[in-house]
């Protein structure tokens, strides 16, 4: 107790614990959803606890960095495998949760106000996992992940006037080489991962001032959260948490070791060779949807890439283009169609993105990327239209 005053005088530790856990009140009419939050901060830390363990072992150099990998740890390091298949699975099953997340913030209306900083700021960690796992990908230095990096670093040379320029600044060669995987090794374990602590604790702290938002979108107090409509974060919440936590590690090491292979491409067990092309080279299945976007307009290279850049960030403007007064889609029936369209869509993308894109397969791509465009754009129509609706029923 003494240490705790000591801190509590200099630090106003028990304020943080209050604001933060037992006077931080959570509505009770939310679902399971609501818990992919603390999945993601569950999968991240596994992600740095293994990748510290495969750090001791790699070797951030084009010529031992394959077999760092394939060898050293997947073979002579007692359970090095282990922490490998463990990294590879967190890493795909990361993208999941945080898709799933996501999903159930724009069919709520969590990005609406007040909650437009907890929005963006989520949003900031999306890009930033993405540029996580993209950097992370090369690292292993193989055929696929090799050629993966050659192919998106050289839509920079795309930017006007910058564009050959700053992709020889970002390989720090002609080719990817060398100088690349040293860089991208520094950006995947030091610098975008402390990023990603510093946002993730700005995103904990804007949730806090308004609150979590509910099934029905109807804002609560905080008086009202206190005396029935909900409950405390700690210990109340949380305890229904552990639970969902505790399922969901039953099904991540499931993967684990039994289907760790859908985190690990067989083309990526081939050293990487410049002089070689894969017939079909494709990202990870989590870039699927944007990649599918960028090939979409097979007809124009640059319209093909506007239309990548805008996919990867059209969704975090998403509080000025859905201006509706209704939050949640349970009450706005044109919306929740709109949403499970745009669902399948993306699921459409995906799948078409590991696809080769030639003949139906390219129009396809064309038809499905103006579909993920058109949710957004329909956005501000309806938003009038429920205005008026709203409106009028006053």
């Amino acid at each position: 107790m003494r240490l705790m005053d000591w801190l509590d005088e200099r630090l106003a530790i028990r304020q943080l614990i209050k604001v933060m856990l037992t006077e931080y009140y959570v509505p009770k009419n939310i679902n399971f959803l609501w818990s992919f939050g603390v999945l993601v901060m569950l999968v991240f830390a596994i992600l740095v606890v293994s990748g510290i363990f495969l750090l001791m072992y790699y070797k951030p150099d084009s010529h031992l960095a394959f077999d760092s990998v394939n060898k050293t740890i997947m073979m002579d390091v007692e359970y090095g495998w282990l922490f490998r298949h463990t990294h590879a699975v967190g890493a795909s099953i990361m993208f999941l949760v945080l898709f799933i997340h996501m999903a159930r913030g724009i069919y709520y209306g969590s990005f609406k106000p007040p909650r437009e900083i907890v929005w963006i700021t989520g949003y900031i960690l999306f890009v930033l996992m993405s540029a996580t796992a993209f950097t992370g990908y090369l690292l292993p230095w193989g055929q696929m992940s090799y050629w993966a990096a050659q192919t998106i670093t050289t839509l920079f040379e795309k930017i006007p006037f910058i564009g050959p320029d700053l992709v020889v600044w970002i390989r720090g060669n002609y080719i990817v080489e060398d100088a690349t995987l040293t860089r991208f090794f520094a950006l995947h374990v030091v610098f975008l991962p402390l990023l990603l602590i510093v946002f993730t604790a700005i995103h904990l702290y804007a949730v806090r001032i308004p609150g979590s938002n509910n099934e029905d979108g109807i804002e609560l107090t905080k008086e009202e959260k206190k005396h029935g409509k909900g409950v405390p974060f700690w210990p109340v919440f949380m305890a229904k948490e552990f639970f969902v936590m505790s399922v969901f590690l039953i099904f991540f090491f499931y993967l684990v070791f039994y289907q760790y292979k859908f985190a690990m491409d067989p083309i990526n067990f081939t050293p990487a060779d410049y002089l070689q092309t894969p017939t079909h080279i494709y990202p990870e299945w989590y870039f699927l949807a944007f990649y599918e976007v960028l090939r979409g307009f097979f007809f124009s290279q640059n319209l093909g890439l506007i239309a990548f850049v805008l996919s990867m960030f059209i969704a975090a403007f998403l509080p000025w283009l859905d201006t509706s007064p209704i939050k949640s889609a349970k009450h706005r029936p044109i919306y929740k169609i709109l949403f499970w369209i745009f669902i399948a869509d993306f699921v459409f993308l995906t799948i078409l993105g590991k696809l080769p894109p030639t003949g139906l397969y390219a129009w396809l791509g064309f038809f499905g990327s103006l579909v993920f465009f058109a949710f957004f754009l329909t956005l501000p129509i309806l938003s009038k239209i429920e205005k008026k609706k709203v409106a009028g029923g006053r």
